[in-house]
């Protein structure tokens, strides 16, 4: 369904990324799509599918540079090589700067480390419209929420083991410190909750796939996404 794109960084490096199209693309809402820890993978593609039928331009920078994998200790190992700030000020706000110029309203979503991902994108990319981060977080010393000037929904998992639920009370406490308009829904359930992938043998156990969970989070952001990008 989609195809490789090529744009420029603030800083003029060039980035790839994975272009997910509507069928009516000019004008079209876009929406920024921030990978897992495993990289550009078919999951990941699959979500900016996701929002390509329902109408959002999607884009997926590839943060890895063309790697990826299915092994929970490699993709550890490359998401501590990732540069954070860099990603969220360069990458994605290069992304951003891409789909702006398409005319249309832009957001930005992401999964684990693409949530915290999202977070300090909103921190380093004012041209951000919206933003929904599922259940991924970084350090909150890292989160300038001052500088968060967009509507933010989140979705988190109760019984999250890697970014436990109680960060989640204190980031709702900074934000509102700081005037910040966010929406946030609590699961009874696992990190990952919203990947069809986090299932059986090969995946790291504290993540679990909820259907029923995943579908009602979804709906929630095509509601947020459809009042705030549309």
């Amino acid at each position: 369904m989609g195809t490789q794109v090529t744009f420029q960084r603030p800083d003029g490096q060039a980035v790839h990324g994975y272009l997910a199209e509507p069928a009516i693309a000019a004008g079209a809402p876009a929406v920024v799509v921030i990978q897992e820890w495993w990289g550009i993978n078919d999951q990941i593609r699959g979500v900016a599918d996701r929002l390509a039928s329902a109408g959002y331009v999607a884009l997926v920078p590839d943060l890895y540079r063309g790697k990826s994998t299915v092994e929970a200790e490699e993709a550890h190992h490359l998401m501590t090589g990732l540069n954070f700030g860099d990603a969220a000020s360069q990458d994605i706000r290069g992304a951003v700067q891409f789909l702006k110029q398409r005319g249309g309203k832009v957001g930005v979503t992401g999964f684990c480390m693409g949530g915290a991902l999202t977070l300090l994108a909103l921190c380093h990319a004012p041209e951000v419209d919206a933003a929904v981060v599922w259940y991924g977080c970084p350090p909150l010393e890292y989160i300038d929420a001052s500088r968060i000037k967009v509507p933010l929904q989140a979705h988190w998992a109760t019984q999250d083991e890697v970014f436990p639920i109680a960060t989640v009370d204190s980031l709702q406490d900074k934000l509102r410190e700081a005037g910040v308009k966010f929406d946030f829904h609590r699961y009874l359930a696992r990190h990952g909750f919203a990947n069809e992938t986090a299932v059986g043998p090969g995946r790291i156990a504290v993540t679990q796939y909820d259907p029923v969970w995943a579908q009602q989070a979804w709906d929630r952001s095509f509601s947020f996404f459809g009042r705030w990008l549309r």
